[in-house]
């Protein structure tokens, strides 16, 4: 494919699993980040503290931006991000949980001859 058929856009998709040790100290993070948040309206604030009170996984949410992931990459800038939280079962030691396991697929197609 040439330079001129190439999209200059590219999608990076991260998946990150955490292990929260201390839920007190991360809602705490997310709330003193709120503070100092100038831009965010009064009463997207108050909406925004409750969530981040709630729920470890909303604060979680609010302190993992994807900007500050990219914003010190050379020759990048971030178009467009969405990214979400939730609770979830962590065993890793299953088979669910192994790294790459689309590269594994991948494989096997390859090795049967359709890919």
């Amino acid at each position: 494919m040439s330079t001129e058929e190439t999209s200059r856009f590219v999608r990076l998709r991260v998946e990150l699993v955490l292990e929260v040790q201390d839920e007190d100290e991360v809602t705490k993070a997310a709330l003193r980040g709120l503070a100092r948040d100038p831009e965010l309206p009064e009463a997207e604030r108050a909406h925004a503290e409750a969530a981040v009170t709630e729920d470890t996984a909303e604060a979680l949410a609010y302190l993992v931006d994807p900007f500050d992931l990219v914003n010190e990459v050379p020759g990048v800038e971030l178009q467009q991000a969405s990214w979400s939280s939730e609770r979830i079962d962590y065993d890793p030691d299953s088979a669910d949980w192994e790294l790459d396991e689309d590269d594994g697929e991948d494989d096997e197609e390859e090795e049967d001859g359709i890919g």
